[in-house]
């Protein structure tokens, strides 16, 4: 939400200070950055009549003089082609340029020396692409450590420390007398379990059964559904249901809808009571927010009467205990046993068995190889689809050989003495007893114990002894809705540590899925390394 707020205020700025009626221009990119921060009808609110992407609007050549256009985009050597190219033959009346990171001085002359016509009123930085400039945004320079067996996290611990403090260093320095925050890049490999899992809280379910892409869901492939209905958007900073709700368990939405629904029924049959000219006037006065509410109603109903047939349809509670056994608990035998079951029933798809494989090969990868071998075969000789070795890839990758964290809770005598306390306990919900890693990994931040040994400071730029307020992880491979839960919920403890979470993308078990095959292709088209 602070990241969100940030690009607010950015849009805010870029926006309110440009009258009269305006086109918004992005890219590929920054359209996922506006459209998460922003409504439509917000838009329409500051006069922005118009939104294209650029490689669109540089093949028009409509005049459009009454506008005033406002790129915001990248500053990549495409993005600066097509300004040049619009400069040269203005379509709008003024051109004002945001770019969302910083902007080479060689691109600043091409812009300055293309710009004929002097129809460009301003250039500026927008610092709002989070994966590089987060820090710009928050007026922040962080001190940094990487994950020690990840090579790409400590890859990009240094050049973002060489940015920051070398190349870059004055637009970084903030004269903040306040504690720098951390921020710790590390690797999806060391927890690949989390993007496995079916889940069931609301935003990760809605994401991991149909999709979510820059808060927006599609569902043209759901069948009839009204037009207005076929893509709908999942903010929670524009829907209050979502908002109170996205991290609820499944079976507490489904209660929680019926009490929405019931409410737009009162207010239905209240306006069915039209008798006076006040009456009418008052329903016309409120009739807005009356289809808002109607609009909002038929998306959840929608949303979770999707989710309920794809539960029933694929089994998944069924697959989700054995899922959640194979994430949290022990017992190598039954877990051989449940899993062997579940393939050999013809109700469970490909994919939810190549997952099953997957989690048990890497939960059990030392204990069970000749089980293990089993398993792969009776997976592959019950599914076409089957791709030869991926699951072997993903233990090469992601096995314990490589990990730093303490996955599973059984190296660490904490962990062991803490999970020992929650199987005396109980679990609330089977369906949800598995934590993130992540979790585990802010605990140790917030106690003050994650080990050096483990996740090294970047050169010298930190502060002996000073408590941490602030702390953004960034997840290189992918992050989770199931570890945004984590987040939100551990910024809600009030330890006095805020943290923020980032990834290359945010994944579901698909999404998994489709990286490794993808990286399986590239390692095996590599040459070998003598």
């Amino acid at each position: 939400m602070v990241l969100v707020s940030a690009v607010r205020d950015y849009i805010n700025r870029m926006l309110q200070d440009i009258s009269g009626m305006k086109v918004l221009i992005l890219d590929s990119q920054t359209v996922s950055i506006v459209s998460v921060a922003y409504s439509q009808s917000e838009l329409l609110q500051k006069e922005v009549f118009l939104v294209e992407l650029v490689d669109s609007i540089s093949k028009s050549k409509e005049s459009m003089s009454h506008l005033k256009a406002i790129f915001f985009l990248r500053p990549t050597s495409e993005n600066i082609h097509h300004l040049r190219r619009q400069l040269a033959s203005p379509r709008f009346g003024e051109y004002h340029l945001f770019f969302s990171n910083m902007l080479k001085d060689t691109q600043i002359h091409i812009l300055a020396d293309s710009d004929e016509h002097e129809v460009v009123q301003q250039v500026q930085e927008f610092y709002a692409d989070f994966v590089a400039t987060i820090f710009l945004a928050l007026k922040r320079r962080p001190f940094i450590r990487y994950q020690r067996t990840s090579d790409i996290a400590k890859r990009i611990a240094q050049e973002t420390t060489k940015l920051m403090y070398q190349q870059e260093s004055g637009l970084f320095d903030f004269r903040r007398t306040d504690i720098s925050p951390l921020l710790l890049i590390i690797d999806r490999r060391d927890d690949p379990v989390t993007p496995l899992l079916n889940q069931w809280t609301y935003q990760a379910m809605v994401h991991e059964l149909i999709g979510i892409q820059d808060n927006k869901v599609d569902l043209r492939s759901i069948g009839k559904i009204p037009k207005d209905q076929q893509e709908v958007v999942l903010s929670s900073e524009q829907d209050a249901f979502f908002k109170a709700n996205m991290y609820e368990n499944f079976g507490d939405i489904g209660l929680n809808i019926k009490r929405l629904v019931d409410e737009f029924q009162q207010i239905a049959k209240s306006n069915q009571k039209i008798q006076t000219i006040e009456d009418m006037a008052k329903f016309v006065d409120n009739y807005p927010e009356y289809k808002k509410m109607h609009g909002n109603v038929s998306k959840h109903v929608t949303l979770v009467t999707e989710m309920s047939k794809i539960v029933e349809e694929h089994k998944l509670m069924l697959v989700s205990q054995t899922e959640q056994d194979l994430a949290c608990n022990g017992g190598q035998v039954a877990a051989f046993e449940a899993v062997t079951n579940l393939l050999n029933n013809e109700s469970i798809s490909d994919i939810d068995c190549l997952r099953l494989v997957m989690l048990y090969a890497l939960r059990y990868e030392k204990e069970s190889p000749v089980q293990l071998m089993q398993l792969f075969n009776k997976l592959a000789s019950r599914s076409p689809k089957y791709k030869p070795g991926l699951v072997q890839f993903l233990l090469k990758q992601a096995g314990v050989d490589k990990r730093t964290g303490d996955l599973y809770g059984n190296r660490d005598l904490l962990n062991i003495a803490r999970n020992m306390a929650r199987g005396l306990k109980g679990v609330e919900n089977v369906y949800t007893q598995h934590q993130p890693l992540l979790f585990q990994t802010m605990e140790s931040i917030t106690k003050g114990r994650l080990r050096d040994v483990d996740y090294p400071y970047i050169g010298n730029h930190f502060q002996q002894g000073s408590r941490l307020q602030e702390v953004v992880i960034f997840i290189v491979g992918g992050t989770t809705y199931e570890e945004s839960r984590s987040v939100a919920l551990q910024n809600a403890s009030n330890s006095g540590i805020r943290f923020i979470l980032g990834g290359s993308v945010v994944l579901n078990s698909k999404r998994f899925l489709k990286d490794l095959e993808e990286a399986q292709r590239i390692a095996r088209s590599s040459p070998a390394v003598v």
